[in-house]
């Protein structure tokens, strides 16, 4: 079964090459690697991801009503929903007993009370109910949210007249009721809000702060998240290569666009100078692309929209992006590969628009960095081998898949051993249809954020999940050249690396490069290192 998600197998990120096939490529490359290479993400570090470090967000106020924030208002008088007739362009009403998709308003904040309300078809919310395209925004379609004294989600909504919106009937929703207001039931300015979903990203943290704060705060993360020890723990771990995502905006440094702030290009700067101390290679990652090329966070995304690959120019955009990152450290022998986008999801993305893109960024890798891998991303929710036939035609290029016991119903209700049966089925056969004999391309099973072992089971042991990553590892076993592995730090326990080692669940052998699994009963559970058949694609 292969599922339209962008974690993978162990919910962490193992880079898979076969081993004869990645030789004949590093030779036509003209690259010296390591014979193997392990690394670890750094992910929620120069491109902010809400879950990975939640306290960022702590000091915005009303932090709950950040961009992309999506609200249902229920008419305490009506008992029914506010809806955008047709999903925008024409009326607003109060008919609506069920929320749904035009039920569902998106935010665009300006302050913490000020925003603009995104409807369904991409239009906004204006005082004559009329949607606005998302490039003539006015006056017109500027709302103030004001909530009751210790009442959060009951509110009312200050339309730029002055006045209050008023569902007077179901079919009659106005902006003309003055502030005179009790908040009872019987009051048709009156609305409850239900917030269905909210995004915390680079965009909601900077646009939520405002520059000057979101500037203190991301330099005091930049400075703090990721250090020099972290690169000395990582080297004395087993591990050899560090993944950086980053967003587009840093080729902007130190004066990005609105609302993006400078000053991660020096911590990039920081992490290339601490990985040639420390002897580790780095793989750079654009993490978030202009116009967002999926809807979650970590790609920096406003609303949710998916709006890359819309336009050439965004594409264009793109590019440059990737020819600074790969020009600004070509010299660099610590430098191993590029990834030009990360989890771009289908159908937003269309195919032909990511394989001219991929075209296009390999070359400007070329230009500048003729040893590195270029990394290409196969799109989410569609098939992981359609991009076989295109990106065997590069020297050096690597097919990026997805795989995750996670996030899918299909996991929800199985058991430790049932998910342990599950990886040892399906994930060999759903690899290997995505390995070529020649090694052209590789094969990079990888995440937009580089996880650990976790699934839906609910009151899983330790000795559980060490079981759960080593079954999975003794029955895909290890790439002779490659496993990526891990996000390096994370609130939540079983997502960071650095929380698994230092509580036993993962122990790394760097004198033989395999993870060494340690159950409590002491008895050791290594993956195998070296694959059944020479053309299988092979993971720990």
């Amino acid at each position: 079964m292969r599922l339209p998600v962008l974690l993978l197998v162990l919910c962490s990120s193992w880079l898979l090459l076969q081993s004869a096939g990645a030789r004949r490529t590093l030779a036509e490359a003209g690259a010296a690697r390591r014979p193997r290479v392990r690394a670890v993400s750094l992910g929620g570090w120069l491109v902010t991801e809400g879950w990975v470090k939640p306290s960022l967000f702590d000091g915005i106020p009303n932090n709950d009503l950040l961009d992309g924030t999506q609200l249902q208002f229920k008419s305490v008088a009506q008992n029914r929903y506010l809806a955008a007739v047709q999903g925008g362009g024409s009326a607003i009403v109060a008919d609506r007993e069920q929320p749904s998709s035009w039920e569902t308003f998106k935010l665009w904040r300006i302050d913490e009370t000020t925003f603009n309300f995104r409807v369904f078809g991409n239009q906004f919310l204006g005082v004559d109910g009329a949607g606005r395209n998302t490039r003539s925004l006015s006056p017109s379609e500027t709302f103030q949210l004001v909530r009751r004294d210790g009442d959060k989600n009951r509110v009312h909504i200050r339309a730029p007249n002055g006045f209050f919106l008023q569902a007077k009937t179901m079919d009659s929703v106005t902006a003309d009721h003055s502030e005179y207001t009790n908040w009872g039931d019987d009051d048709p300015s009156v609305f409850v809000i239900n917030s269905v979903a909210h995004l915390q990203g680079e965009y909601q943290l900077c646009n939520g702060y405002g520059i000057r704060k979101a500037r203190q705060v991301l330099r005091n993360h930049w400075r703090t998240f990721i250090t020099e020890s972290n690169f000395s723990f990582i080297a004395s771990s087993g591990l050899n290569a560090v993944r950086i995502p980053v967003g587009w905006w840093i080729a902007s440094d130190p004066r990005p666009p609105h609302p993006f702030v400078g000053g991660s290009l020096q911590a990039w700067d920081n992490a290339f100078r601490w990985a040639e101390k420390y002897n580790l290679d780095v793989i750079v990652d654009l993490h978030a692309a202009p116009g967002s090329q999926n809807p979650y966070e970590h790609s920096a995304t406003r609303d949710g929209s998916q709006d890359w690959g819309a336009t050439e120019e965004s594409i264009a955009q793109t590019v440059q992006v990737i020819d600074f990152l790969a020009s600004r450290y070509v010299k660099s022998p610590n430098l191993l590969a590029v990834s030009l986008l990360n989890s771009p999801r289908a159908p937003g993305v269309a195919l032909p628009t990511l394989t001219r893109y991929y075209r296009l960024g390999y070359d400007a890798v070329r230009r500048h960095a003729r040893k590195a891998y270029v990394v290409m991303p196969a799109r989410l929710a569609a098939d992981e081998a359609e991009l076989l036939p295109f990106a065997g035609r590069f020297s050096g290029a690597v097919l990026d898949v997805h795989y995750c016991n996670l996030f899918s119903g299909a996991f929800d209700r199985l058991t430790t051993d049932e998910n342990i049966d599950f990886v040892r089925r399906n994930r060999s056969s759903d690899l290997a249809a995505v390995t070529k004999r020649n090694g052209r391309p590789l094969t990079f099973v990888g995440a937009g954020v580089e996880w650990v072992a976790e699934w839906n089971v609910r009151g899983a042991s330790k000795r559980d999940y060490q079981r759960f990553f080593a079954g999975a590892a003794g029955r895909l076993r290890a790439s002779d050249l490659w496993v990526g592995v891990l996000m390096l730090k994370n609130v939540n326990h079983h997502w960071s690396m650095q929380w698994m080692i230092h509580n036993g669940y993962i122990t790394l052998d760097s004198s033989r490069s395999r993870a060494i699994i340690s159950p409590p009963d002491g008895e050791q559970v290594e993956s195998e290192g070296r694959p059944k058949q020479d053309d299988a694609v092979q993971v720990i």
